[in-house]
Order: C-alpha cells, then sequence, then structure tokens
C-alpha cells in the first residue's frame, strides 16, 4: 500500500494520506473501523451500505456541453446538458470535500479486456466500500502494470456523501452526476450508491467506443468451451443477463458490459453486479458462492446474532445487490474476450404475459426490438403501479448511451449482417396472463431454451407467424413442453390475451415514433401491427 510516494496534488487534492490500490483485506479492516454500519457477512464478504440512496439517480445525470463533443451527443432526457461554469462548481465541491478527509482511497484500474481498447481509470473516494467496489468491478492491473501505470485516462472524483448546491445552474437535487468528456472526469455529489461509478465508466465507453467503430452493449457474454464462438445476451435489470449468463456448461466473458469489435468481442469489466434480492444456493449456485471474502453486498440484511444475510429481506430496499471479481466465477474466460457471437439474445420480461417464451427475429425485426428495448416493471413494486407497466428503454441501455440510438443499431447491424448471428427474443417474464393471474416463467424452462439456442438445435425449430408482434415464434424446444412456447394457449381467456397483446403493440408503436424517422422502412414495418395492419407483410424477411 502507498502512503507518502503517490500524490494528487496536481488536481487540487492536499491529503497526504492516500491508500492507493489497497488489497481487499486492508480496505475490510478500513471499512469496519471508519464505517459503523459496515459488517463481515459470515460467507466472508463485506457488507456495507449506501444511505438513502439505493440505486441510480439518472435523472440527476448531466454530462457538459462543450465544443469537442456536443454533435455526438444524443441531447435530452437521458443526457441533460450541462454548462460548464455548473461542473466547475461541482468540481470544485467536490474537490474541497475530498481536501476535508484524513484519508483517501484511490484505485487505479483499466476498462476493457482488449489491451487495443483498454482505457485507464482512476477513482478518488473517501469511503473504503466505494474503493473495494471499484477494486471488484475495473479489471485489476498486475503491479507492473500498476507501476507503469502513469496518467489516467479518466478520473472519477466520488464526493458523494457530500451534497450538490441544489441553487447551482443546472442541478434539480442534491444529487449530481456530472461527466465532462473534455475534462475526461466524472463528479459525483450527493449519492453513495456505487453503482453510479460503475454506470459512470460504462457511460464513458459508450461514448469512446463508437468513435473507433466498435459497439459497446449492455449485455452478458458466454462463450463455447470447444469453438471460443460467444453469445450475447441484451437485457434491463431483472430480465436475467446475470443469471443465465452464468451457465457452467459454458465460459462466463461477463455479466453486463462489452464491445463487439472487428475480431470480436471483450469484457469492459472485471466483476459481476449481481442482483441478490431472493438468490439462492439451489438456484444460483455460482453467484451464491461468489459472495465471498473479497466479494461486496450492497443493502443486504445481516441477522446480527450470526451475521447470516437474508436474501429475501427487501426493508432497505429491493435492488439488493453482489459485487465480486470475475475470477470467482469458476467457469470465468481469462482474459474475457472470445470470438464473433454466433447468437445475439434479447431478454425481456414481459410481465403483461403475452409474448412467446422464445421467439426468432428477422433483421428488420431485430432492429425494431433493439431500438425498443422493451421490459417491464410488475404491480406492486413501486408506489402507484398497481398493473404491468411497459418499459422501453433504447438498445437496453438507454440511461448510459450517449450518442443517439441509431449509432448502435447501426453498428449491431453491421455486425450481425457480417456475422450472420441467429437473433432470439426470449422472454422470462409471465405466461398464462399477466401479473397477479399467470407465473413467471421457471428458471429451468429458460435455461433449457437458451442451451437449445446454444446448441444450434433452435435454429432448426418450426416456427409460426404471431399475428400481433409479426416475428417467428418458435413451437418446439427440447425439454420445454409444447403448450408454453405458444402464450395465447396458455390463457384461459383467449379474447383477454388478444386485447392483452393488442394494448401492449400499441405501446410498443407509440414509442417506436420517435425513432421512426431515423430507420429504414423495412424496420418501421417490422413492429406490431394494428387491427388495420397486414398482419402476415410479407416485405418482412425471415430467418429460415
Amino acid at each position: 500500500m502507498e502512503v507518502t510516494q503517490f500524490t494528487l496534488t496536481a488536481m487540487g487534492i492536499n491529503v497526504a494520506d492516500l491508500r492507493r490500490n489497497a488489497t481487499p483485506s486492508q480496505l475490510y479492516e478500513e471499512a469496519i473501523r471508519r464505517e459503523p454500519d459496515s459488517r463481515i457477512a459470515d460467507s466472508g464478504a463485506l457488507a456495507a451500505y449506501s444511505g438513502s440512496k439505493t440505486g441510480r439517480s439518472p435523472l440527476d445525470k448531466r454530462v457538459v456541453k462543450a465544443p469537442e463533443s456536443e454533435q455526438d451527443v444524443w441531447w435530452g432526457k437521458v443526457n441533460i446538458p450541462l454548462d460548464y461554469h455548473s461542473f466547475e462548481v461541482n468540481r470544485e465541491r467536490a474537490l474541497d470535500y475530498l481536501n476535508t478527509r484524513k484519508r483517501l482511497y484511490v484505485f487505479d484500474g483499466f476498462a476493457g479486456w482488449d489491451p487495443r481498447y483498454r482505457t485507464k481509470v482512476r477513482v478518488i473516494c473517501s469511503r473504503p466500500y466505494h474503493a473495494l467496489f471499484m477494486h471488484t468491478m475495473l479489471i485489476r492491473p498486475s503491479d507492473a502494470e500498476l507501476v507503469t501505470f502513469g496518467e489516467p485516462d479518466y478520473v472519477i472524483l466520488n464526493a458523494g456523501a457530500f451534497p450538490a448546491n441544489r441553487f447551482t445552474p443546472g442541478m434539480t437535487s442534491k444529487t449530481s452526476v456530472d461527466i465532462s468528456f473534455e475534462d475526461r472526469q466524472v463528479v459525483i455529489l450527493g449519492t453513495e450508491y456505487a453503482g453510479e461509478m460503475k454506470k459512470g465508466v460504462f457511460t464513458i465507453m459508450n461514448y469512446l467506443m463508437p468513435k473507433r467503430g466498435v459497439l459497446s452493449m449492455h449485455c452478458s457474454a458466454t462463450s463455447d468451451r470447444r469453438t471460443g464462438a460467444s453469445s450475447i445476451m441484451f437485457g434491463l435489470s431483472g430480465t436475467g443477463k446475470t443469471t443465465l449468463s452464468a451457465d457452467p456448461k459454458r465460459l462466463l466473458i461477463g455479466d453486463d458490459e462489452h464491445c463487439w469489435t472487428e475480431e470480436g468481442i471483450f469484457n469492459i469489466e472485471g466483476g459481476c453486479y449481481a442482483k441478490a434480492i431472493g438468490l439462492a444456493a439451489e438456484s444460483e449456485p455460482d453467484i451464491f458462492r461468489a459472495l465471498r471474502f473479497g466479494a461486496v453486498l450492497e443493502n443486504v440484511v445481516l441477522d446480527e446474532s450470526n451475521r447470516h444475510v437474508d436474501f429475501g429481506d427487501s426493508r432497505i430496499t429491493e435492488n439488493t445487490r453482489g459485487a465480486y471479481p470475475i475470477e470467482y466465477v469458476p467457469n470465468a474466460k481469462i482474459p474475457c474476450i472470445a470470438g464473433h457471437p454466433t447468437d445475439v439474445i434479447f431478454l425481456t420480461c414481459d410481465a403483461f404475459g403475452v409474448l412467446p417464451p422464445v421467439s426468432k427475429l428477422s433483421p428488420a425485426h431485430a432492429m425494431h426490438h433493439f431500438i425498443s428495448g422493451y421490459t417491464a416493471k410488475v404491480a406492486g413494486t413501486e408506489v402507484g403501479v398497481t398493473e404491468p407497466q411497459a418499459t422501453f428503454s433504447p438498445c437496453f441501455g438507454g440511461p448510459f448511451l450517449v450518442w443517439h440510438p441509431g449509432k448502435y443499431a447501426e453498428l449491431l447491424a453491421d455486425r450481425l449482417n457480417r456475422h450472420q448471428a441467429n437473433v432470439w427474443l426470449v422472454n422470462t417474464g409471465w405466461s398464462g396472463g399477466p401479473y397477479g393471474v399467470g407465473s413467471r416463467m421457471k428458471l429451468g424452462l429458460t435455461r433449457a431454451i437458451i442451451d437449445a439456442i446454444h446448441s444450434g438445435e433452435l435454429a432448426r425449430s418450426p416456427t409460426e407467424r404471431d399475428p400481433t408482434f409479426g416475428f417467428d415464434v418458435v413451437t418446439e424446444c427440447p425439454n420445454v413442453p409444447s403448450g408454453v412456447l405458444r402464450p395465447r394457449d396458455t390463457w384461459t381467456d383467449a379474447a383477454a390475451y388478444d386485447a392483452t397483446a393488442a394494448k401492449l403493440g400499441e405501446l410498443f408503436r407509440a414509442n417506436f415514433k420517435a425513432y421512426e424517422a431515423g430507420v429504414s422502412q423495412d424496420v418501421r414495418d417490422a413492429g406490431p401491427r394494428g387491427s388495420s395492419d397486414n398482419r402476415l407483410n410479407p416485405s418482412i424477411p425471415r430467418i429460415i
């Protein structure tokens, strides 16, 4: 651990006691001494707590509007512009707070396993928990790499324990996460939720990689043990990216963030960040076992008598999390690099219960669903949500995009065309009715579907055209009852199914209007059809 030789005076930080790239054991000791709420769970993981913010604050993210990057950024609700003066005020506020600390923690690591594309990231923070989290989530440099690390490409100033001044122009609350691509800095105020740092790095990569013709993706990835070919799964939080990527039959490349280059794919991160609510050793053994010494358990409830984690207790938050180094997964492929994907899977948790368990998508349908990025919230998870609510996030990662979604869609279309990957839509949500009536797809059935995709069997299975959504519904899959594969047949009331499918189709159409001007006619035609449309439009290509 370096204490005296390393300084941050060039950045305006004059704290003498800097702990750079401290080991997990050292950070455990620091957390227990300095953070009264921190505990060591009986599994060996560090249980830490993020305070009032237990999730990201996307409405408080700001991007500095400056000449160098202004024409690249998709301005709007995702990338809210901030003038440079306000950024300077917030940065000075962060520096002032950090300079009041007796000790700071620094972690220097890499984003991106492929050396040709990796980005050097420096995290400066005041909490040992945050340092351990980023030690877990970034790629950890060797001792030799740390000696020659030099100046970072980007710096994250995490002063999250100190609030933003809400009277600063551009601020709407005491929380602010500001990114300046010109200064290559991220400034965090007013939130101690560690995921803001992780997604800050992803946002940086979502800006840098497309400038180099590389597709950055919010997806998990695995590879075939024999051929090295990969498979990727896109999906929003709660759809199963992490759970389904923990597949002992395949090698794990990563669970959340990847890039697709001319050579293949690589993981951006050095760790995994799994939802922990309801976690059980029986259903997700690899994740359960990975939450041991060196891992971070975030906002979980512990039994004070024995430090056992109650993964079913959501009294702090539904968004309990576990962060662990990727090498804690026995079948992880290190370095986390693989060949071009043979299959691209879009995961959705359809709480309306109308999407099939698995469908094969044409190129046009693939672009339509990629740009739509659909999943659904279930009733009861938020105040006022009494029925399923559709959620659309472009490219399955809207809050982290920098360029217009069309930029990422163009890159994906190019990769799919050149490498002839199959594209699938897999519903991990409800069957037999909507949430509250039907039941959620059993994890074992979804795993059987994913296995059949990877074996190539599903590409040879018969399909039927869906009359509302127009894609091809797979009607036979090994180890999956055929009655489950046709969603209309699982409902006791077929008329209710038709009405619900029409309702969801209308939500798709309404959402896609914002993107119609930037896509081809084929992609526009690949959306759900209304009652007046030709539901078997022959102009939409099919994958045979």
